[in-house]
């Protein structure tokens, strides 16, 4: 992929961690194995809900027209949304995602996987315990 990875983890995103990857995103993307030039810097915020009001506030402006980091783009993932200022999800897309009515054809997957990877006799156990544990996934809201 060609841009520049920039991760914050989950409630590691202070005021000062936003202000610190948007003034890195204002210099050329590289790539950090060989220093090539690169097309776009990526920052992705793992599970933003726990980030601070600070840092959603600040990420208000840096998402406004007036203050984006020029060839960036932002990915923010979380588990659910409530912790978020509206202001803050008015700019964003929010993509939901569900393994609803998935269950058999992950476990299909897991399945081929593991005999793809292994030769033992465990993978109807893991099997049979993935559909259980999917199954239980896909009942939840």
């Amino acid at each position: 992929m060609p841009g520049e990875l920039h991760h914050i983890p989950a409630k590691e995103c202070p005021l000062e961690t936003v202000q610190d990857v948007c003034r890195q995103c204002h210099y050329s993307p590289r790539q950090p194995e060989n220093w090539q030039p690169v097309r776009f810097h990526l920052v992705l915020v793992d599970e933003a809900g726990q980030m601070s009001y600070p840092a959603q506030l600040a990420f208000l402006s840096k998402l406004d027209a007036t203050a984006f980091p020029p060839n960036t783009i932002f990915i923010f993932t979380c588990n659910a949304m409530e912790s978020l200022e509206k202001r803050f999800l008015s700019r964003c897309r929010t993509i939901e995602f569900s393994n609803y009515g998935m269950a058999s054809e992950i476990v299909g997957l897991l399945t081929a996987i593991w005999d793809k990877e292994t030769n033992s006799p465990n993978e109807r156990r893991i099997s049979s315990e993935s559909q259980k544990f999917l199954a239980t996934t896909c009942a939840m809201p």
